[in-house]
């Protein structure tokens, strides 16, 4: 009995030796698998598999209507094992042509020692394709591991920029570098937004290659956020086509026109020539890739009269009746001034004195203001500062401080020339008008999308008054006339609708001499006048031969305003143009026949 007792003690022993055992190594179990299964994981990851980085595609950027002016689209990118290259000059004959690569190019990226080297950064899909079934044809000829046979060459995964519309909106739109990050337009200012988050993926290694079904996503790619602008692609079409032909028939430097609806600020085109294609930007220059709308500053010429008249009539110094004595010269300090066209002294209306665009005129005009009221309006309507568009390389324009004015500063800002603006400072200015005087700050961002499809709308503009609705209003009536057949630009005129604008033509600054030589042509407007739904602003620079601006921007003006007015359905308002005394000898006539009718009421 006594060793049967022992060895049944053992037994007990050894089974909870085995149970002790059995416990700990299921908690031993529970350790690796639940809690430091990650750890593990990641260890496998470093001692038998590789990681790469799972590049994410850029948001795209759409006009209002979702079309895509720059999206990604997948690529495949070709790398090199160098390592595993043993004739890199064979290698590079065989391999440039296939690539539609140098052969230099090719010898040079897979000559050396390092692991991995790009030969083909972000190629189409199909390069790899064509380069993997030349190999493999190639490779078939000779047997197993044969010298002779060419490996080393892989894919990897990867985006492109394209931009589906080339060079319609370059400009604004602008492109990605070589390295896929933003480098010119919205796509540089917001690349931080655009840009997707990359991801990274193992996969197991065999031999430097990729073994096909061992990738594993580790960490997600975030595709980045979609922009939506206010562009709306047909009508940047049609603008681009009219300011292209308006520059290539006067042999100008550039033009710009830019679509902008006063009340929202949202600009619908803006158009640029010339222009350049996004999709091959090896060979143009840095000045090419700029935006003129808000990089380039002019002295606006005429269209700044709208301010020193806007100015003098919400200060209740003149009335669009008031009458001036207008000659053809007029000297102030040590300079004479004169119009554009000599003519006899005339007895012109302020009406008048926009309509026929009088330099002389303007001056008495602005005379009437202090030189500080003067520059205060200036400002107010945005003149020297910033729009708050958002673009990149935004110029606040020049407006020189009242205390370094000159004998001749006042008289020579009075009729748009010794300050400088950019072209979307002077759509603004007209919107401002077309609004009833309040600035609504222009943009071209609509809103956005998240990876998910989740749209955002941007914010409201920020707005200021700067001149009463009475003055805005008596200043489009005062517009109109400019588009008559006794104004400047009747080029402009749309049948059907009431138009109001101002030409402007300025001598231009050359730069390379700080002399003035050559002109800026430009017209802006809006339709219709008495109700405006849109504004249009026509900027040509440095033209040849005809350079006045309602000759050469009244017509694309026209072209462009009349398509707008079609595809957006505003119709005419049904109203009849208030009729204006452009001089002395209209007013009175006007004068009289409202006696005659004040007359008939009172009987």
């Amino acid at each position: 009995m006594g060793n049967f007792a022992l060895a049944h003690n053992r037994i007990r022993i050894l089974v909870l030796m085995i149970a002790v055992a059995m416990l700990l190594f299921g908690v031993r179990l529970v350790q690796v698998q639940a809690v430091q299964a990650s750890d593990y994981r990641m260890r496998a990851v470093n001692e038998m598999e590789n990681t790469r980085s799972l590049p994410a595609p850029r948001g795209a950027i759409t006009d209002i209507n979702g079309v895509a002016f720059a999206r990604s689209v997948v690529a495949t990118s070709i790398v090199v094992d160098q390592t595993q290259i043993t004739n890199p000059s064979k290698v590079a004959q065989f391999v440039a042509p296939i690539l539609g690569l140098s052969v230099t190019e090719v010898a040079a990226s897979i000559t050396g020692t390092k692991k991995w080297s790009m030969v083909y950064q972000n190629a189409k899909p199909s390069s790899w394709q064509r380069l993997s079934a030349a190999l493999a044809t190639y490779n078939a000829k000779f047997p197993g591991m044969s010298p002779d046979r060419i490996i080393g060459f892989y894919p990897e995964r990867g985006y492109i920029r394209e931009y589906p519309s080339g060079s319609l909106i370059a400009s604004l739109v602008g492109f990605v570098n070589h390295d896929g990050k933003g480098a010119a337009g919205l796509e540089s200012s917001l690349n931080s937004s655009i840009a997707g988050i990359d991801g990274k993926y193992s996969y197991a290694n065999g031999y430097g290659a990729e073994i096909p079904g061992s990738q594993s996503e580790i960490i997600p790619a975030q595709t980045g956020t979609t922009v939506r602008l206010t562009i709306d692609r047909d009508i940047q079409w049609v603008a681009s086509q009219a300011i292209s032909d308006a520059v290539k028939s006067s042999g100008a430097v550039s033009g710009t026109v830019i679509v902008m609806d006063p009340k929202t600020g949202a600009i619908l085109a803006h158009a640029t020539a010339p222009t350049f294609d996004p999709n091959n930007t090896s060979k143009v220059s840095l000045v090419a890739m700029r935006n003129p709308s808000v990089q380039d500053i002019y002295e606006p010429g005429s269209t700044g009269k709208v301010m020193t008249i806007a100015a003098a009539i919400e200060e209740k110094k003149i009335t669009p009746d008031s009458v001036f004595t207008i000659p053809y010269a007029l000297k102030r300090s040590n300079k004479v001034f004169h119009d554009h066209e000599k003519h006899a002294t005339q007895r012109l209306t302020a009406s008048g004195v926009l309509a026929v665009s009088s330099n002389t005129g303007a001056i008495q005009i602005g005379e009437l203001l202090s030189h500080e009221t003067l520059y205060n309006y200036l400002s107010k309507f945005g003149v020297g500062s910033k729009t708050g568009s958002g673009l990149p390389g935004e110029s606040r324009g020049k407006l020189p401080k009242v205390a370094d004015w000159s004998g001749t500063t006042a008289p020579t800002v009075a009729f748009g020339q010794g300050y400088s603006l950019t072209a979307m400072q002077a759509t603004s200015i007209f919107a401002t008008i077309a609004n009833d005087g309040v600035r609504v700050s222009p943009t071209v961002i609509a809103g956005t999308s998240d990876a998910s499809g989740n749209y955002t709308p941007s914010a409201g503009r920020t707005s200021e008054r700067v001149i009463t609705a009475e003055t805005a209003q008596a200043m489009r009536i005062m517009m109109e006339s400019v588009v008559s057949a006794s104004g400047t630009a009747p080029t402009a005129a749309i049948a059907g609708y009431r138009v109001a604008g101002k030409t402007g033509t300025a001598m231009r600054i050359d730069d390379t001499c700080g002399c003035y030589r050559g002109y800026t042509a430009s017209f802006i407007g809006f339709a219709p006048a008495d109700k405006p739904a849109y504004v249009i602003s026509v900027t040509i620079q440095d033209p040849k031969g005809m350079h006045w601006g309602g000759t050469l921007g009244g017509p694309v003006f026209k072209k462009v305003m009349s398509f707008v007015l079609q595809s957006q359905h505003i119709a005419p308002t049904g109203t009849t143009v208030v009729p204006v005394a452009l001089n002395e000898s209209e007013l009175l006539k006007k004068l009289k026949a409202k006696k005659v009718s004040d007359a008939k009421n009172a009987n």
